[in-house]
């Protein structure tokens, strides 16, 4: 295992600059999820730890060791790419065994590490087929094998997934991470899929315009988001944002929301700031924090703030429904039970659940 240590990184193409001061410490052993939108700059990052792309400015260390300069091939890494990059003409053994060869790695050595591999990945009935012969899971493993027979000190994926139906991928995640306990590799994994990162991850580098936004556990980054892109990128569906201003309200702040004489408490987590009247803010609620009223009673710990909201589409998913309703200016989603799913037109009682509310300045867009 090795750690990874990143200061200062900049990548530029030209004059557009592509990366801008990353810096990220990964202790041995971690699995570090860099998760953003197209063209954020993640598969850059990986791209650079690889030493597939020069670095602008700043420093790549891996186990301590400076690495800006250092060859692809002398980094000891294993890299497993989005596209699945097997050789067509050769067998699944030959593929898994060609870098080895390729290094003057003995026969036997060779054979030892593929029955290992194999055994891991459970693909050892594939080892005489070719590519062509596998399913776009199978193909995958065969990809992974390839990278683990190196033992490297760094496993990097880029987008492993994104090229495998919805259930394949959700099976092949939790290869990933079953793999990931066995082997307790540090490894660096890019999705654009926030379920994947919040399923995999030790922590999580949230990247936006070539910046981490948040880089943290996965709870922190989905029930504190450090700034509003964070909190509308995680999570599905995305959280609710509902824009105001603090007004005095029984000589305490509260947070008006466009409605007509309609108030919600601070969030908990936000009760000791320093709020003044008129301040304009932006108020974040998960849509599983938005309860039906009806069902919903108050409890010891749990502040609920109660408004009406009128119906305008239901979708029902199985487990739940999704119910996206009109509050004043605002819409919002919300999930209900399907036995006590409402209908669209129909006016509903919606509970808030204060104590897991966000509050966003509206300026800055930042956590409050």
């Amino acid at each position: 295992m090795a750690s990874l240590s990143v200061r200062g990184l900049t990548k530029r193409f030209g004059p557009i600059e592509v990366l801008k001061d990353i810096n990220l410490d990964v202790a041995p052993g971690e699995f570090i999820v860099l998760v953003g939108p197209s063209g954020c700059g993640k598969s850059t990052l990986l791209a650079m730890i690889a030493g597939l792309e020069t670095v602008s400015a700043g420093e790549i260390r891996i186990a301590e060791r400076v690495v800006n300069e250092v060859p692809p091939k002398d980094r000891d890494i294993a890299m497993v790419f989005q596209s699945y990059a097997l050789y067509p003409t050769m067998s699944v053994r030959q593929n898994i065994t060609f870098g080895m060869e390729s290094r003057g790695v003995p026969k036997p050595a060779r054979d030892a590490a593929v029955a290992r591999v194999a055994a891991l990945l459970q693909i050892e009935a594939l080892l005489n087929r070719k590519p062509s012969q596998l399913s776009g899971g199978q193909r995958q493993r065969v990809a992974m094998g390839r990278a683990l027979v190196r033992e490297p000190a760094l496993f990097l994926f880029d987008e492993p997934l994104s090229n495998l139906d919805a259930k394949l991928r959700v099976e092949m995640r939790t290869e990933i991470k079953k793999l990931h306990a066995t082997l307790g590799k540090t490894t660096i994994y890019v999705t654009h899929d926030q379920v994947e990162a919040m399923t995999l991850a030790s922590r999580i580098a949230v990247m936006h315009q070539g910046r981490v936004q948040q880089f943290d556990r996965p709870r922190s980054v989905y029930e504190r988001p450090a700034n509003m892109f964070v909190a509308g990128f995680m999570g599905a569906p995305a959280m609710n944002f509902l824009r105001g201003e603090i007004v005095a309200r029984d000589g305490a702040p509260a947070v008006a929301i466009g409605m007509d004489g309609a108030h919600l408490p601070l969030p908990s987590r936000s009760a000791g700031a320093d709020l003044a009247a008129g301040r304009r803010v932006v108020l974040g609620i998960r849509p599983e924090t938005i309860l039906d009223g009806s069902r919903t009673r108050a409890e010891p710990g749990r502040s609920l703030a109660t408004l009406d909201a009128r119906v305008e589409v239901v979708e029902p998913t199985g487990p739940e429904t999704m119910v996206i309703a009109r509050l004043g200016t605002h819409s919002v989603i919300a999930r209900f039970d399907p036995d006590a799913a409402p209908a669209p037109g129909d006016t509903v009682t919606l509970a808030i659940d204060m104590a897991k509310a966000c509050l966003f300045d509206a300026e800055t867009e930042r956590l409050i």
